[in-house]
């Protein structure tokens, strides 16, 4: 996920790790905040990999800035992870989040489009939080406020996205035709 939000920002224009490290915190907030022990570490190893450029600027105050570009080799490197996201990217919701911050990279509304129903595909595949098996009792039955709550509105949520979700897929399906 760090991964793609450095390379999926940087693809929009270029940025000293600062800049980079409050629109990555921006995204994902405070649910998966990101550490200078984390960030820069990554930053070095797409660096090392080709994918992305660094040069030194002239800093607002005393120090001097690293600026980081996304090179041609990180661009296609982007748009392969856009194209076949992980399968924790397309469950896990931040994940997703991240993915469909930068999914616009993709030129092909028929690949956006297949990321889009592998998510569909999974909201849609029954899920079940607190059902033990065998048990006749569903968690909304069993007198828990709480987890009611939970159910509640994750239920509203996931149906507000998979609504979502299928009119972006018949968008884009209509420009890709």
């Amino acid at each position: 996920m760090l991964e793609l939000s450095i390379l999926g920002f940087l693809a929009e224009e270029p940025l000293h790790g600062y800049e980079l490290k409050d629109r990555i915190r921006a995204l994902s907030g405070h649910v998966r905040p990101v550490s200078d022990g984390a960030l820069y570490p990554a930053i070095n190893r797409l660096v090392a990999a080709g994918l992305l450029d660094q040069r030194t600027e002239e800093g607002a105050g005393a120090a001097p800035r690293r600026v980081l570009t996304l090179t041609e080799k990180g661009r296609a490197e982007l748009r392969e992870r856009l194209r076949n996201p992980q399968p924790a990217e397309i469950t896990d919701q931040v994940r997703f989040n991240t993915v469909l911050a930068f999914l616009r990279h993709l030129d092909d509304p028929a690949e956006q489009a297949a990321v889009l129903r592998r998510r569909l595909d999974f909201l849609e595949t029954p899920a079940s939080f607190f059902y033990r098996k065998g048990d006749p009792v569903r968690a909304e039955e069993a007198g828990d406020l709480f987890r009611e709550g939970m159910l509640r509105v994750a239920r509203a949520t996931g149906q507000a996205e998979r609504e979502w979700l299928r009119e972006a897929v018949e968008v884009l399906s209509r420009a890709g035709s």
